[in-house]
């Protein structure tokens, strides 16, 4: 058994996808923290954020509760209105006891020892499917609308991701790391556009992305890149590659949606973020060899790189309960900091482009899915 994983790792240690995430992922993480030293000691302007509570939604008879989703491998509904993905173990669970105590009710088992306010209600959704997507969001619908809660979302955290070293698909045929990191986000957030738009108060949108994006140099916007499908006919995975990339769509996701938002000028308006946690100890990294991911967990952190869920989370509740006009802001460091993205996340035709394909293989899904029911 120990043989069997050594050769495992001997082998995935001389990919060039293990050298791309040890040195580029190391180099680009670097430039974030050197952005943020540089903007620390010579900007004039202020660089963080503070936090702002949640607003409780106006109601003829009693102020109800905001609505809040995190996403991630299992998405779960709090009771009194907050939704948690993962929320047993990593920024999950994090994220779910900090915005607890900033004004929302959260739900786990390990949260209400911490939180006696806490209650629950549970959904369940697979990000890689569009069918349990859609289902998502009717189970959400018929909760709402039997709750005495309002039927609108006023937080919407786009935290899942997965880092495969292997090639899997999903039902529809797409590249599963695409479809869980981006194209699910994508998807999950247009079906959920109408239940934002129809808070009465300011809305957010926060995408959860990595400083490996600042490692993708050249890119071609097409559907066979956005879905994955493209990446099947390589001889070797290239899950580096595929990882960063569904990264930086995320970015030039959030940076078009603030755009667009913009434009349309809503009294009540909905705010996009994005937002990198830096180098968490979670579960994420479970695919590469055990021994590999113990030596790149011990090397982070004598480095000082390496941040356990608790502090990690910081850069999230940041971009969350930033002030309602905080918009198409990239968040990294805690403390409110934000620094800049990469160069080719700002390209507005890229953006534009990949918008353009992200809704065409939308539209595809939902004729398919509607196809399908009959």
């Amino acid at each position: 058994m120990l043989m069997e994983e050594f050769k495992d790792a001997l082998c995935f240690a001389c990919t060039p996808d293990f050298w791309r995430m040890a040195v580029l992922w190391t180099l680009s993480l670097l430039l974030s923290y050197f952005q943020l030293l540089t903007k620390t000691l010579f900007s004039c302007k202020p660089i963080s954020y503070p936090h702002c509570s949640p607003l409780l939604l106006p109601s003829t008879t009693k102020p109800r509760l905001p609505v809040c989703i995190i996403t991630g491998v299992i998405l779960q509904l709090t009771f009194a209105m907050l939704f948690l993905s993962d929320a047993t173990s990593g920024l999950g669970a994090a994220a779910a006891y900090s915005l607890s105590l900033e004004g929302y009710f959260v739900v786990m088992t390990d949260i209400k020892r911490r939180n006696d306010n806490a209650h629950l209600k549970s959904f369940q959704v697979d990000l890689s499917s569009f069918a349990s997507i859609l289902k998502f969001k009717s189970s959400l619908e018929l909760w709402l609308l039997d709750s005495d809660l309002h039927s609108s979302v006023q937080l919407l955290i786009n935290n899942a991701g997965i880092l495969a070293t292997s090639l899997r698909f999903t039902a529809e045929g797409f590249d599963q790391m695409m479809g869980t990191n981006y194209l699910g986000a994508f998807s999950l957030t247009k079906v959920l556009l109408p239940l934002l738009e129809n808070s009465p108060v300011p809305s957010r949108i926060v995408n959860v992305t990595s400083f490996t994006h600042r490692t993708v140099f050249g890119i071609q916007v097409d559907k066979e890149t956005v879905s994955g499908k493209t990446f099947s006919k390589f001889k070797r995975y290239p899950c580096a590659r595929i990882y960063e990339y569904s990264k930086l769509f995320l970015l030039l996701f959030s940076y078009e949606l603030h755009r667009q938002f913009g434009v349309l000028g809503r009294s009540c308006p909905v705010s996009v973020v994005a937002v990198d946690p830096g180098v968490v100890k979670t579960n994420i990294m479970r695919d590469v060899p055990t021994c590999l991911r113990f030596v790149a967990f011990l090397v982070l952190n004598l480095l000082g790189l390496l941040k356990s869920p608790e502090s990690g989370v910081r850069s999230i509740v940041d971009a969350a309960l930033a002030p309602p006009e905080v918009s198409g802001v990239y968040f990294f460091g805690g403390n409110g900091r934000t620094v800049s993205s990469s160069a080719r996340s700002y390209e507005t035709k890229l953006a534009k482009d990949l918008w353009a394909t992200s809704c065409d293989l939308f539209r595809e899904l939902q004729l398919g899915f509607k196809d399908s029911s009959f």
